[in-house]
């Protein structure tokens, strides 16, 4: 009949069909990588009942595909962990084929191990939840500690920001002037990978934290030359504010120049965001793992995209290519 629309023909059965899914924590990152990918979110119905009950459909088939399920474990974190474990459980009783989490912020990662009795090790729960829904793999970027990837049974792809972060500093300028500091003892090893990147000295700032009292950091001296040094204070997340304004203190306190701040998570809980306001911080750089819109007013502020980061590890996933390959870089 003149003027009638042929349907789209399905895909054969020896077909595979990468398929794209976001949660509501952080729709915008989700939308990035799928342009990166040249492909769409597939379409989702998701909402709360009156006694918070998430109810989650998918309005296309997956039956046969190849998921990869993108949610942040952004505030409030436990309302978006559950949706996304309501998601997997959909996905594997539609039959798909395989389902990825690609949670570029991982929830409860602080929590990898007990310092006291009587503690939960929260990381671990969570990635038995993970598992238990239905999850085959894991996908997720600077990890608090690596010791989280043993967490899972099956495989887990643990990317890192630091390529794109230490190149954006690289390109302001002052490369002979820089020092790269680690704002604590355990962060030293990424800080060494920083160094190697941009050819830069490495200086650490001594704290000690009271083990009672939340967010109470003191910090006591700085180890290595800071005087008259563009200083790049780098760490995996900034929550609070408190320790990494303070780590800046200290380091203007020993004839620091200038002061960048470099991180991946941008959690920015309760007085960060004046703390990052009032601090002397010159710049702070953080990436899109999670929102960031109470910060992006300030002029401060600059946010950096993994988009293409994760968009590039789905599509090796996708095609049985090497993730690892991602890894040379560092």
């Amino acid at each position: 009949m003149s003027g009638s629309v042929r349907p789209a023909r399905p895909a054969a059965r020896d077909e595979r069909q990468l398929l794209l899914f976001s949660g509501r924590a952080h729709p915008a990152l989700a939308e990035r990588i799928a342009a990166e990918l040249g492909t769409t979110p597939v379409p989702t119905t998701a909402r709360d009942f009156a006694n918070g009950e998430i109810y989650v459909r998918f309005e296309e088939s997956v039956r046969g595909a190849d998921c990869f399920v993108v949610q942040s474990h952004t505030a409030p974190i436990n309302t978006w962990i559950m949706e996304q474990l309501i998601m997997i459980d959909a996905l594997k009783r539609a039959s798909a084929r395989s389902v990825t989490v690609v949670a570029p912020f991982y929830g409860y990662s602080r929590q990898d191990k007990k310092h006291k009795g009587r503690e939960p090790i929260s990381a671990k729960l969570l990635a038995d939840l993970l598992a238990a829904a239905g999850a085959d793999r894991v996908m997720a970027i600077d990890l608090h500690t690596d010791q989280i990837v043993g967490f899972f049974d099956g495989p887990v792809d643990h990317l890192f920001a630091l390529p794109t972060l230490a190149d954006h500093i690289a390109g302001l300028g002052h490369r002979e002037r820089l020092t790269v500091v680690s704002p604590d003892a355990g962060r030293v090893r990424v800080a060494d990978r920083w160094c190697d990147r941009l050819g830069a000295p490495l200086a650490i700032v001594h704290k000690k934290r009271d083990k009672d009292v939340a967010h109470q950091v003191s910090v006591h001296e700085v180890v290595g030359d800071v005087a008259g040094r563009v200083c790049v204070l780098v760490d995996d997340m900034v929550d609070t504010a408190g320790t990494i304004c303070a780590a800046a203190d200290a380091l203007y306190a020993n004839g620091a120049e200038d002061v960048i701040v470099a991180a991946t998570h941008g959690i920015l809980s309760g007085p960060a965001v004046d703390r990052l306001k009032n601090s002397r911080v010159s710049r702070f750089v953080f990436t899109d793992t999670l929102p960031t819109a109470a910060a992006t007013d300030l002029d401060k502020v600059e946010v950096l995209s993994v988009a293409p980061l994760i968009a590039h590890a789905i599509r090796e996933i996708f095609e049985n290519g090497s993730v690892t390959s991602l890894l040379d870089e560092l």
